[in-house]
């Protein structure tokens, strides 16, 4: 039976989006590396490839971006598609079973698509082989593997390249390489990754909650089963598996799992945080209300999907923000959800700092008023 928490008078959104904070090591963290940030944490949603370097370095104090990409080149943690599915960074003990846990699903979901494209089983045996053949000993860009699939008569147009490189992701033949020129290439999943232990689907399961509700708790079930792109089936039977090393929390008549050596913050200061893009602490829960109201979940979260990088105020997103880089320097644009006083815009503009400072670049602060929704 789970522990039942004598807090639950106590505890509020606010309490569960500053623990959230806490456990995604984005308030303090022990870990020194990328490997141990992108391994604590499962997987990191990716598709945005600039923002989720940032998305390691916020919880990585001192840290730069090409620390970031120094990781990623020596292969210390790989890019792929797994989980709901899209782009995450996995660290690559984790790869090969989170593959072979999720990739079922995400294939079956995959036939339709599959059809309307014109994709057959054929066509993708051809293409894998083409693909093992062009990596074998070396990383390549998507642009050079695109070329070598024309050149074997493999049609990539409509979105066809993009499914071919994403079975054989799903398939365990590729993932991520070095960056070459600045830009993301590809390698094969086993000159990448050393050959790791496999996990019976149980133990698999077992891991990914208790991987999740540790470093994104408190969460609930459904929360998990977002995240997971697992059924409600399994993940309740994941959950059950590992339910007896967390205490339960019901607040509003949702359910929510934390650690059960968990304390109730007590901020004795205003914390600020940028956040990037698709960053774990708002795209990893279902339901976001903790730390994203309903009113203003729109003006963060596109209808297309797209997560903007978010202003967040001792657990609160309470606006957003954009870069531009212009040569070597780096200019912070701000927009709020309602109006906030100037010494609360300086210590945005000092987060910012902190992320020009990543990027190695100067920062420009612009002289007009920051713009509010």
């Amino acid at each position: 039976m789970p522990i039942q928490s004598n807090l639950s008078t106590i505890m509020d959104f606010k309490d569960i989006s500053n623990l959230r904070l806490i456990n995604q090591q984005v308030t303090a963290t022990k870990f020194k590396t990328a490997k141990d940030i992108v391994g604590w944490l499962g997987a990191m949603q990716a598709q945005d490839f600039n923002m989720v370097k940032w998305a390691i370095g916020i919880r990585l104090p001192n840290s730069t971006e090409k620390m970031i990409e120094l990781a990623i080149d020596k292969g210390e943690i790989i890019r792929t598609h797994l989980l709901r599915p899209t782009w995450h960074f996995v660290s690559p003990e984790d790869i090969n079973w989170m593959l072979e846990l999720t990739a079922p699903k995400i294939l079956a979901s995959m036939k339709s698509r599959d059809k309307v494209l014109g994709l057959t089983d054929a066509i993708y045996r051809k293409s894998n082989d083409v693909i093992v053949k062009a990596l074998s000993g070396g990383h390549l860009t998507r642009e050079t593997l695109i070329k070598a699939l024309e050149k074997a008569k493999i049609g990539t147009g409509y979105n066809r390249a993009s499914h071919l490189f994403f079975r054989a992701e799903l398939a365990g033949i590729m993932c991520s390489g070095s960056m070459i020129g600045g830009k993301p290439t590809y390698a094969l999943l086993t000159e990448r990754v050393p050959k790791t232990k496999t996990l019976k689907r149980d133990e698999a399961l077992a891991q990914l909650a208790k991987r999740y509700f540790t470093s994104h708790g408190p969460a609930t079930l459904q929360d998990f089963s977002w995240w997971s792109g697992l059924s409600v089936a399994d993940s309740k039977n994941a959950l059950e598996m590992v339910k007896s090393n967390f205490v339960s929390e019901t607040i509003d008549k949702q359910t929510y799992w934390v650690t059960n050596s968990f304390t109730i913050p007590n901020p004795n200061k205003d914390l600020v945080n940028l956040l990037p893009a698709f960053d774990e602490f708002i795209i990893s829960y279902k339901d976001r209300t903790a730390s994203l109201p309903h009113e203003n979940h729109i003006k963060a979260v596109s209808n297309n999907g797209i997560f903007r990088p978010v202003i967040v105020i001792n657990g609160q997103v309470i606006g957003i923000w954009k870069r531009a880089i212009i040569k070597n320097n780096v200019v912070l644009e701000t927009t709020y959800f309602q109006p906030i006083n100037k010494a609360m815009h300086k210590f945005v503009e000092e987060a910012f700092m902190a992320y020009a400072g990543f990027l190695n670049k100067k920062v420009m602060i612009p002289t007009s008023q920051p713009s509010f929704i």
